[in-house]
């Protein structure tokens, strides 16, 4: 007799392979209309990075926006299911506003990349960085007043202590965890592959973190978006067929913003993905150094362009970080493990 963890176990992994082979069976048509139409990536040399022109130079025209086949696919297969299987994952405790955010934050991204493409917006280049970070802000205070007012969403869980009720104080904790995950996640997309792996190992260890808390939709949801990543990575991987665009690296950002603060691990989120937290710091004090004393400290920021730019290979680096993202991942899962209050259904 299948018990309710046994089924919850084949409802993620049936949502992982069917994701999967949805978003590996529409890729060939995505990608054939991105080069029919020339919705390639302009490498702009402005002199502002000429460290990165020059090295990306070669990826000039590179089809963007392959995002769309991570999100589209998980929007597809989660809705699609939700209303064919009696086993639908779509509830609002769990799934509706991470499924939202996704695509919300997808447009906007998607918009970006377009703007881009054809050469809208300040120096041709999409929009500004204040825009961008206005409309993220406006999503993310959406969905913090939908977790305050439509979940009674109000604590916050602190490492080896307990949960604290901060009251109206979630929400700009919300809007700063929700903005800083997706920029940060944004930056490191910038490598054939890095992003997607380095996304797919922290959506893993949050995905075990849901399991174990009982929350078998907000699992499988995850396990959908690993299983159009897989997919994604196939053809992303060096030399990238395509690359992931602001569509998919700020909604995929984003959500993993907001499955951290559904799975309560909103302040273990830095140590999974630890990567993602250099790869901001390097730009800020990349800054910090330009303005301050007039000279970089890397060679090329983010983290990644400077390792580049010292002359590692595209993918020893790529390699390099996914090794750093699944040991990280796996130390912030032990501990969460070995957390006494974390609130875990398994002893």
């Amino acid at each position: 007799m299948v018990g309710p963890t046994s089924q919850a176990l084949l409802q993620w992994v049936g949502y992982a392979t069917i994701t999967f082979v949805v978003a590996f069976a529409c890729t060939p048509l995505l990608t054939a209309i991105l080069y029919r139409y020339k919705l390639g990536k302009r490498i702009r040399n402005t002199g502002i990075t000429p460290v990165f022109s020059r090295l990306h130079q070669s990826k000039e025209g590179t089809p963007t926006m392959g995002g769309i086949i991570v999100w589209g696919s998980v929007l597809l297969v989660v809705v699609t299911l939700g209303f064919l299987s009696s086993h639908s994952i779509l509830s609002r405790a769990q799934t509706y506003l991470p499924l939202g955010f996704l695509v919300m934050a997808a447009v906007v991204g998607l918009a970006d990349d377009l703007m881009n493409i054809f050469g809208i917006g300040p120096n041709s280049g999409g929009m500004r960085m204040r825009q961008r970070l206005a409309l993220y802000t406006a999503i993310a205070s959406v969905g913090a007043v939908w977790f305050t007012l439509k979940l009674d969403w109000s604590l916050l869980y602190i490492p080896w202590y307990g949960f604290v009720n901060i009251g109206w104080w979630f929400i700009p904790l919300f809007i700063v965890v929700i903005v800083a995950t997706g920029f940060s996640v944004n930056e490191i997309d910038g490598l054939d592959g890095l992003a997607g792996g380095t996304l797919l190992v922290s959506f893993a260890a949050i995905s075990v973190v849901a399991f174990l808390e009982g929350k078998y939709d907000l699992a499988a949801f995850i396990a959908s978006i690993i299983g159009a990543l897989l997919a994604f990575l196939w053809f992303n991987i060096h030399p990238a067929r395509f690359f992931m665009g602001d569509t998919g690296a700020m909604s995929l950002g984003v959500t993993l913003g907001v499955v951290a603060i559904l799975t309560h691990t909103e302040l273990y989120l830095p140590i999974i993905g630890l990567l993602f937290v250099l790869e901001s710091l390097s730009v800020i004090v990349q800054i910090f150094f330009r303005k301050v004393f007039e000279r970089k400290l890397f060679r090329s920021s983010p983290l990644h362009h400077h390792f580049e730019a010292i002359g590692w290979s595209e993918p020893k680096i790529v390699m390099r970080f996914w090794v750093i993202a699944a040991v990280t991942a796996s130390v912030g899962l032990l501990l969460i493990f070995a957390d006494p209050m974390f609130p875990l259904l398994v002893p």
